[in-house]
């Protein structure tokens, strides 16, 4: 699949499968973010995998734009270290 092929079939997925991901393509889309461009290069990110289905739900009920991560077999929390940030403001885009 090439770039263009991807941005014209993506997909918003607001139904998840019950099974588990497995730890090995947990770690290849880890791997994928970790690779995004960060401003100056300060990857100022940490990112929280989330299993546990009560912390899910508990999200579910906090957040309004996630609300189906009780349905989810995990998610990814992305945290910004604000101390790395080497342009203040742009740790939301990275």
């Amino acid at each position: 699949m090439d770039a263009m092929e991807d941005i014209m079939s993506r997909r918003s997925v607001r139904r998840y499968k019950k099974d588990p991901v497995p730890d090995d393509v947990v770690e290849e889309i880890l791997k994928a973010a970790m690779n995004a461009p960060s401003a100056g290069n300060e990857q100022p990110w940490h990112f929280v995998v989330i299993k546990d289905k009560k912390l899910l739900e508990g999200i579910s009920k906090i957040h309004p734009t996630a609300t189906y991560t009780k349905d989810a077999a995990l998610a990814i929390l992305v945290c910004a270290d604000k101390n790395m940030e080497k342009y203040p403001g742009f740790w939301v885009q990275d």
